[in-house]
């Protein structure tokens, strides 16, 4: 897709719109003395607005993910990024989205906030990629298609070759999540996104970085998207204190945690198939398994009474009998495979 063609898919109001703006986008040079955004003037470390471009966090992030700091977005969570393909793009009650099924639920959740029809197309056997069928599901009105690899909670992850397949046949924008590819074997698509316009890559600090609780997501993607994205966001979506200790995190190597993550995802797959109580283990390139048990909803409420929280994915479509585990700490693992084993 060419990149003029990305401003046909734009809603007219956003393409009309003035984003909101501050003094000091307008000033170049040192500033000393803020008298212009009505804060207090009393200095404790957050008495002023953070920086609404994170320059300084973006900075950090380009040469990490290879990418000028034009082709990265912040959210607050990976979850804002995409409410913001929904609002930049898609036109209440018109337009339409195509995802795989069974896949992230906020997908669907963002689009039912945003009053948007989800087409979802059901993966093929073994958890396989719909090529064909997805691009079937699309009409004149479908504004984006949501694929994420590895995929939650299939855990599998798409061929490269498949997904950019998806991204040159596709009319709109293509959304491929990567919040599970710090753990995969298969690249990440993100340099992919400064050759295809009508790509975004999106990541997430909550997984591999261990960076739940500081709510930080990414959108990689051709200069004008992020531009777009940056117009519609709310101002300051990112908090000062969010901001400086992500940067603090991010200078830490994480390599020794991913490789204990993914070597215990052997470890506790291969016992897990020993367990009676298990009939399917799927193979997994994220930081957990589903699991075909022979009663999900009772393994659940077992595991619960040993004081062991997993994700019961019993009605889930194509998940049926199966449970999620996330690979936690060994002695974690170790507790929990113990449950499962007096089933």
């Amino acid at each position: 897709m060419k990149a003029h063609s990305i401003a046909s898919l734009v809603r007219p109001c956003i393409a009309r719109l003035t984003p909101y703006s501050t003094a000091r986008d307008d000033y170049q040079g040192e500033l000393g003395v803020f008298l212009d955004a009505n804060e207090s003037p009393y200095e404790n470390g957050y008495n002023r607005y953070p920086d609404p471009h994170q320059a300084a966090l973006k900075a950090l992030i380009s040469p990490m993910k290879g990418l000028p700091v034009e082709n990265i977005f912040l959210g607050n969570g990976s979850d804002e990024a995409i409410d913001l393909v929904f609002r930049v793009f898609c036109e209440p009650r018109v337009d339409n989205v195509v995802a795989i099924a069974p896949s992230y639920g906020m997908y669907t959740v963002a689009a039912a906030i945003n009053d948007v029809a989800v087409r979802e197309v059901p993966l093929g056997p073994e958890f396989s990629l719909p090529k064909a069928e997805l691009l079937a599901a699309a009409d004149a009105h479908t504004k984006a298609l949501f694929l994420c690899s590895p995929n939650n909670p299939t855990g599998n992850a798409f061929a490269r070759e498949d997904l950019l397949e998806l991204v040159e046949a596709f009319e709109g924008i293509v959304v491929v999540d990567e919040a599970y590819i710090d753990f995969s074997s298969v690249p990440s698509l993100a340099a992919e996104v400064r050759r295809y316009p009508n790509l975004i890559v999106l990541q997430t600090m909550s997984k591999a970085r261990g960076m739940a609780g500081l709510r930080l997501g990414l959108a990689l993607a051709d200069a004008p998207i992020v531009r777009l994205m940056s117009m519609v966001k709310y101002p300051y979506n990112i908090n000062e204190a969010a901001q400086r200790l992500v940067a603090d995190l991010l200078r830490q190597p994480i390599d020794d945690q991913v490789a204990c993550i993914v070597q215990q995802r052997g470890v506790v797959a291969k016992r897990l198939r020993a367990l009676p109580v298990v009939e399917r283990v799927y193979p997994s390139d994220a930081n957990f398994l589903l699991v075909k048990v022979r009663d999900a909803d009772a393994a659940y409420e077992h595991l619960v009474r040993r004081g062991i929280i997993v994700r019961n994915r019993n009605r889930v479509l194509q998940c049926a009998g199966c449970l999620r585990i996330t690979i936690g700490l060994p002695q974690e693992n170790e507790k929990m495979l113990q449950s499962l084993a007096e089933l």
